[in-house]
């Protein structure tokens, strides 16, 4: 799928569109994504500042999609796990930039080629306009190459 076309469905998506999470950016090559959420009324706290959920949300999907996207059919990958750390009060728009090089995807799949899985760590920092952190997002991912498929059955 095209990266545009991809930001744009992504935009859509009920998670990201009801809490005003926006994809401001995908490369063609998936291998950057930049995601920002707006301060609405919909989407605060009781004390005024982003709701913790918003913040987490805008952080959920990324790197699981863009490696389904760079790595293609031949491998699984799930999100295995996440954790989130609130660091400041948010407020106005904040950001979290999202990147794949291509040091990550040699060890990913070296560590794959015979079938094992690998559950490589990312970490996400969310700055608002200051470039002040205010949280920071742990990501476990899980990926395990397919096996081959077998087109000849011996009986």
């Amino acid at each position: 799928m095209k990266s545009r076309t991809f930001r744009w469905l992504i935009n859509l998506w009920p998670p990201f569109l009801l809490t005003g999470v926006h994809a401001t950016r995908v490369s063609t090559d998936y291998r950057t994504a930049e995601v920002s959420l707006k301060l609405h009324w919909y989407n605060r706290n009781y004390v005024g500042t982003h709701f913790g959920g918003s913040l987490f949300v805008m952080t959920d999907p990324w790197y699981m999609l863009m490696l389904m996207q760079i790595l293609g059919r031949d491998y699984y990958v799930w999100d295995q796990s996440a954790s989130i750390d609130f660091v400041a009060p948010g407020r106005g728009t904040v950001r979290a930039k999202f990147e794949i090089d291509e040091a990550i995807l040699t060890e990913i799949q070296a560590r794959t080629a015979d079938g094992e899985k690998y559950l490589p760590q990312f970490n996400i920092n969310i700055v608002d306009d200051k470039e002040q952190l205010v949280a920071q997002v742990r990501k476990t991912i899980y990926i395990r190459k397919k096996p081959p498929k077998n087109l000849s059955k011996v009986c």
